[in-house]
């Protein structure tokens, strides 16, 4: 069943005294989310920025497996800010930064890539249930970020619902949609062929679509050149 939209923190769960939110949702796919990223991830050194870090529980754990990469997680909304740094106070993580505020409407991520205290070259960019619940534009200004900051070898990892060639992959995800577009029409499951036309427009191309549990996926990109 695909995993209904509330912020967090009005949801009902437990707020931790220093800010600490709980999302539901990281208890059901951080480890299969992992199980995608570490295939490129392990070994490897470098700057990943996750786009949306939310409550902030899916860096931490990321982290603690890859201690030759820094983490960058990043934010808009004040309250998940707040809780994400706090998950990193008390992960005491040296490879986790302070939360940037990113505005994924901006394709220049400004300022936070631009005032000295965000990274320069990316090995990756992570978005998890992000553009379904935002305006085109927010999957544009990712894509257009991931386009400018991700090195050579670089990869960018979507993670949500997503129809294939104009068809829901599965009932609850059309239910899903509908209740989206409820919300606020702007929203919904996006499809594969929109995005990779964003990816094209910035020299990104999909190289992988893996099925995930709960009918979502992880859409891998990296840069053309590199996916030939």
């Amino acid at each position: 069943m695909a995993e209904y939209v509330v912020e967090f923190g009005k949801d009902g769960r437990p707020v931790e005294p220093d800010g600490r939110l709980d999302a539901a949702a990281f208890h059901r796919n951080h480890a299969p989310i992992w199980a995608m990223l570490q295939k490129f991830l392990v070994g490897k050194a470098g700057d990943v920025v996750e786009a949306g870090s939310g409550t902030g529980q899916h860096v931490v754990h990321f982290a603690k497996h890859t201690p030759d990469v820094t983490w960058w997680p990043s934010d808009l909304n004040e309250r998940h800010l707040k809780s994400i740094e706090a998950w990193r106070a008390h992960a005491v993580l040296p490879n986790i930064r302070p939360p940037l505020r990113i505005d994924l409407t901006d394709p220049a991520w400004c300022p936070a890539m631009h005032d000295g205290g965000g990274p320069a070259e990316l090995l990756a960019v992570f978005c998890a249930n992000v553009i379904h619940i935002a305006p085109w534009r927010v999957a544009e200004g990712l894509f257009a970020g991931a386009g400018r900051y991700l090195r050579a070898d670089g990869r960018l990892f979507l993670y949500g619902p997503f129809k294939r060639e104009g068809k829901h992959t599965a009932m609850s995800n059309a239910v899903f949609d509908t209740s989206l577009r409820e919300q606020d029409v702007e929203w919904g499951v996006r499809d594969i062929a929109d995005l990779e036309k964003l990816a094209a427009g910035v020299g990104l191309a999909l190289i992988e679509a893996a099925e995930m549990p709960a009918n979502n996926m992880i859409l891998v990109f990296a840069r053309s050149d590199a996916s030939a």
